[in-house]
This record gives C-alpha cells, structure tokens and sequence, in this order.
C-alpha cells in the first residue's frame, strides 16, 4: 500500500527529487540540489549574488549618476554616467532601464548580468 505524504503550510516540495523540504531552504538535503526562486520573482538573485529588484531600484532612483551601471559590473558605463550627470540625459536613460529591469525575466537578467 502507497502512503500518500502530506506536506505542511512551511513546506515545499524540492525542484529536483520532489522530497518535502523547508519553505526557506536554499539546498535540499536529500539530493543537494539548489533551490530558484520563483519565476517572474522581484526579489530574484542572479548566481554572483546580483539582484534584479536592487539593480531596478537603483537605476530607478539614482539612475541619473550610474549607481546600478556599477552594481551592474559596467563600471565604464558608469563612469559615462557621472560625467555627463549634469545634462540629466543619464537620469532619463537610468529611469527607463529601471523599468526595463522591473519587467525583464529572471532568465533574461542571469544571462545579461550574472556572469558579471
């Protein structure tokens, strides 16, 4: 006879061996697979450590002086960033890459920026 397991409100079930794991576990323990967030996740973190809500807020707030370019790894770009401040064509540039960071995929953002 088949036991059917039930998992509990602070329980997943893994990606790859579909054992039950915490909610909040980042590996399973049975196979040692790393857990992804959840597709379309604002909060998702690119494998460097880079995050796709960050990077946004950053480009979004302070977009003007090139603070997500560095973030980003573009240090160069950044730099372009800061010299050219003062026109406020960067800030304009920065607010619609935040934009464009908000609705990029989680894919999209590990392949542009999480090799950086």
């Amino acid at each position: 006879m088949t036991e059917v397991v039930q998992k509990a409100a602070d329980e997943k079930f893994c990606s790859e061996c579909g054992a039950i794991i915490k909610a909040k576990a980042e590996i399973c323990p049975k196979c040692g697979v790393r857990q992804s967030a959840p597709p379309n996740s604002l909060a998702a973190v690119a494998p460097n450590g880079k995050s796709k809500l960050a990077a946004a807020l950053f480009a979004l707030l302070l977009g003007g002086i090139g603070i997500h370019k560095f973030y980003l790894g573009s240090v160069w770009q950044g730099i372009v960033y800061l010299l050219f401040c003062w026109t406020f064509i960067p800030a304009i540039i920065g607010f619609i890459e935040g934009i464009l960071l908000l609705v990029m995929s989680e894919s999209d953002f590990n392949k542009k920026f999480g090799n950086a």
